[in-house]
C-alpha cells in the first residue's frame, strides 16, 4: 500500500461513519417545521426540563453510588474488598431497561412490597388504600438508570485513585486535613478528568435511553423524537429535537473544557500504594454499602428473573428464542467485528504522520457515540433512504422495476448504526493498545525493508492482540443490549434479545421475557469478567 492509500482509506471511513450526523444536520433545516413549531409551543419546554432532570438525577445518583465505592477499593482495605473490585461491574451486563422492568413489578402499586404494607396496615382503612410510594417518576427512572450505569464512573475513577496512590492522600493528612478534607480537596480535583469522561459516558447513555424512560411514562426528548417519527410521520419535526440534543451534548463538552482551561493533572503512578486498614463500623459500613450496590443492581434483579423461568417456563417459547438469540449474536458479532478493523485502520493511520491529514479521521468516526440511540436511528435512516429515492427514479426512468427499500429495510441498516454509535468504543481500545508500542518498533521494520501493511500484519496485530480482543467483547455486549435503534430500525419480523424483551414487556408480560432478559444479562457477564480481569491485572 502506498502512503496516501491510509489515510483516504481512513478518510473513507471516517466520512461513511458522520454521513449520518451531516444529513441529520441537512434535514433540521428543512422548511417542513409545522409540528416542531407547535410541539415548541405546547409541550417541548416540558420535554427538555424534564430531560435535564433525569440527565441530573442520574449523575447525582452515579455519583454516589460510584465515586466512594472507588476510593473504598482503591485506597482502603476492608473485608470482601479483594470480591468486591470485580463483583461492582456487573451490572454492566444488565440491560437498564431489565432492572426498570424488574423494579417496577415489585415495587409498584399492585406488586408483592406494597401489597405487602397494606396487608400489614389493613386495620387502618387510610393506610389499607395507600399508595406508598410511586416508582413511575423521574426520580424513580433516574435511580433504576443509575443502578446500572455507574459503573462506567467507578471503573475510570478507581482507576485514577489507584494511579495516585496513597502518598498524597497521606501527605494532605499530615498537613492537617481531615479526610473529608482530603479526599475533596486532593482526590478528587486530581482525579476530575477521569471522572468527567465517566460522568459524560453516564450522561451519553441517559440521554439514549428509551425503554425505561418510556415505560415510566416519563417525557424526554428522546420519547419526543420517537413519537415525531413514528407518531407523526415528521422526519424533519424529529430531526430537529435530534439536533437539539446534539446541540446540548457538545455544549456540554465544550463547557468542560472551557472550564478545566489550561489546568493539566499529573501524577507518578505507583504499582504498590499502601491500603489504608479500615476496622470496626467503618469496615463494618464500607462491606454493607458496597455489598448494597451489588444486590441491588445485580442479584436482585436476576434472582426475580430466574423465579420468573422457573414459574412461566414453556417450550413453545424456546424455538422461536432460539432463533431470536442466533439473530442478536451474529447481528452483534458482524458489527463488532467491523468496528474493530475500522478502529485498527484508523489508529494505524494515526501513528504514519502527526499532521491533520493523519490524526483527524480517528476523532471524527468516535463523533457517533455523542449521539443518543434514538437519534441516531433517525440520522441513519436519512443518507439511506436519500440514496433509495435516487436509485428507485432511475429505474424507473430506465423503465426498471425499482428495488424498493434495499438499504432501511435490511440488516445492513442496523449493522451500519451499531457501527456508528459504537465505533467510538472499539477506537479507545484500539487506541490505547497502540500507544503501548514503541515507535522503535516501526523504525526497526522500516529500515528492514517492510512495508506499511507488513508492519501492521507482523508486528502490531500480534502485539494488540489484547486490544483487538477487547474491543471486540465491548462492542458485542453494548449491541446485545441496544434497543431504541434496533427497535426502530430492525426489518420487518427480526427481533433481537431486546426487542423481544421489549415487545414483551410492553404488554405487561415480564414473565414471558424473563428468560430472553437472562440471556442478554448471560452474554453480557463474559465480556464484564474478561475487561475487569484485565484491568485488575493492569493495576497490580
Amino acid at each position: 500500500m502506498g502512503i496516501l492509500v491510509w489515510p483516504r482509506l481512513a478518510w473513507a471511513i471516517a466520512i461513511g461513519i458522520i454521513l449520518p450526523i451531516v444529513f441529520l444536520i441537512v434535514q433540521s433545516l428543512g422548511s417542513q417545521a409545522e409540528l416542531f413549531e407547535h410541539l415548541w409551543a405546547t409541550v417541548l419546554t416540558d420535554y427538555i426540563l424534564n430531560t435535564i432532570q433525569l440527565v441530573g438525577l442520574v449523575l447525582l445518583f452515579v455519583s454516589c453510588f460510584a465515586l466512594p465505592a472507588a476510593w473504598l477499593i482503591a485506597m482502603c482495605q476492608f473485608p470482601g474488598r479483594r470480591y468486591f473490585e470485580w463483583l461492582l461491574m456487573l451490572p454492566l451486563a444488565m440491560p437498564a431497561y431489565v432492572v426498570a422492568y424488574v423494579y417496577t413489578d415489585l415495587l409498584d402499586f399492585a406488586g408483592p412490597i406494597q401489597t405487602t404494607l397494606r396487608d400489614v396496615f389493613q386495620q387502618n382503612t387510610a393506610l389499607a388504600q395507600q399508595t406508598f410510594f410511586d416508582i413511575r417518576t423521574i426520580p424513580g427512572a433516574a435511580l433504576m438508570l443509575a443502578l446500572v450505569l455507574y459503573p462506567y464512573l467507578y471503573l475510570v475513577a478507581r482507576t485514577a485513585f489507584s494511579e495516585h496512590g496513597a502518598h498524597l492522600f497521606q501527605i494532605s493528612r499530615s498537613l492537617g486535613k481531615t479526610p473529608w478534607q482530603s479526599v475533596r480537596k486532593v482526590a478528587i480535583p486530581l482525579s476530575r478528568p477521569a471522572i468527567v469522561v465517566g460522568l459524560l459516558f453516564v450522561g451519553a447513555e441517559t440521554l439514549g435511553d428509551f425503554a425505561t424512560v418510556n415505560y415510566f411514562a416519563v417525557n424526554t426528548l428522546t420519547t419526543a423524537v420517537y413519537d415525531s417519527w413514528l407518531g407523526h410521520g415528521s422526519l424533519t419535526a424529529a430531526a430537529k429535537i435530534s439536533l437539539l440534543m446534539l446541540v446540548g451534548v457538545v455544549g456540554i463538552l465544550t463547557l468542560e473544557r472551557w472550564q478545566r482551561g489550561k489546568q493539566r493533572f499529573y501524577h507518578k503512578y505507583s504499582h504498590q500504594s499502601q491500603l489504608f486498614v479500615l476496622t470496626g463500623w467503618r469496615a463494618k459500613a464500607s462491606t454493607l454499602f458496597c455489598l448494597s450496590l451489588i444486590i441491588f443492581g445485580f442479584f436482585l434483579p436476576v434472582a426475580v428473573l430466574l423465579i420468573y423461568v422457573l414459574d412461566y417456563w414453556t417450550n413453545d417459547l424456546l424455538a422461536e428464542l432460539m432463533q431470536v438469540l442466533l439473530q442478536t449474536v451474529w447481528l452483534s458479532l458482524a458489527a463488532a467485528v467491523i468496528a474493530t478493523i475500522f478502529a485498527v485502520l484508523l489508529a494505524f493511520t494515526t501513528r504514519l504522520s502527526p499532521s491533520k491529514m493523519y490524526q483527524l479521521p480517528l476523532k471524527l468516526s468516535s463523533l457517533g457515540y455523542m449521539l443518543p440511540s434514538t437519534v441516531l436511528a433517525v440520522a441513519v435512516l436519512m443518507p439511506m433512504t436519500s440514496i433509495e429515492h435516487i436509485t428507485n427514479d432511475a429505474f424507473l426512468t430506465l423503465n426498471l422495476t425499482p428495488p424498493g427499500l434495499f438499504l432501511s429495510g435490511t440488516v445492513f441498516a442496523l449493522v451500519f448504526a451499531f457501527v456508528v454509535r459504537f465505533q467510538a468504543v472499539a477506537n479507545g481500545a484500539i487506541e490505547t493498545s497502540f500507544l503501548n508500542i514503541s515507535p522503535s518498533l516501526d523504525m526497526a521494520s522500516n529500515s528492514l525493508g517492510k512495508t506499511q501493511r507488513q508492519t501492521l500484519q507482523r508486528i502490531h496485530l500480534p502485539l494488540i492482540k489484547k486490544g483487538l480482543l477487547t474491543a471486540l467483547l465491548l462492542v458485542f455486549i453494548e449491541c446485545m443490549k441496544e434497543l431504541p435503534a434496533a427497535l426502530l430500525l430492525r426489518p420487518f419480523n427480526f427481533d433481537t434479545l431486546a426487542t423481544f424483551v421489549y415487545q414483551y414487556v410492553s404488554d405487561e408480560q415480564l414473565e414471558q421475557a424473563a428468560f430472553a432478559a437472562i440471556l442478554i444479562v448471560l452474554a453480557g457477564l463474559y465480556p464484564v469478567m474478561r475487561l475487569t480481569r484485565g484491568i485488575d491485572s493492569h493495576e497490580h
